[in-house]
């Protein structure tokens, strides 16, 4: 009975390890897609942009253009790093801060958009204790320097 729960076991593994990979892969370019279509948006439209930090949001800590300057800049550079899996850790849970940041500097968010904004925060978080997994730039520069780190 052991030799067959460690046979059925083993081939469960060996397919989910694959599985998990492209799972990972989904929640990268999901998350990565919703940021930066949201950096696009602000972009494209600078003048609202800068009217919903002035007069919408309430960002703390930091005067309200600052945050729409750093605000766009990270959601248009930091979706392409996760996208590819580059410094994913990092910028995970770089991301989940700042998600946390958006909900609550915007209030209206809890009627409409909280829910997103949760789906997001947790595929962040499976992205940062999972890792990116071996589809990602992160895993093939650990296996070209793993023996030199």
């Amino acid at each position: 009975m052991i030799k067959f729960i460690n046979y059925i076991n083993h081939y469960f593994y060996k397919y989910t390890d694959f599985v998990s990979d492209i799972f990972l892969l989904f929640t990268r370019i999901y998350v990565a897609d919703a940021f930066f279509s949201s950096g696009l948006i602000k972009f494209k439209n600078w003048e609202g942009t800068l009217y919903l930090f002035e007069y919408e949001y309430k960002v703390p800590f930091i005067s309200w253009e600052v945050a729409a300057y750093f605000g766009t800049f990270i959601e248009l550079v930091f979706p392409v790093f996760i996208f590819f899996g580059f410094l994913s850790p990092v910028l995970c849970l770089f991301l989940f801060v700042f998600n946390i940041m958006a909900v609550v500097s915007y209030p209206v968010l809890w009627d409409s958009g909280f829910y997103d904004h949760k789906l997001w925060g947790v595929m962040l978080l499976v992205n940062l204790f999972f890792g990116p997994g071996k589809i990602s730039i992160d895993y093939i520069i650990h296996k070209i320097y793993k023996n030199n780190l």
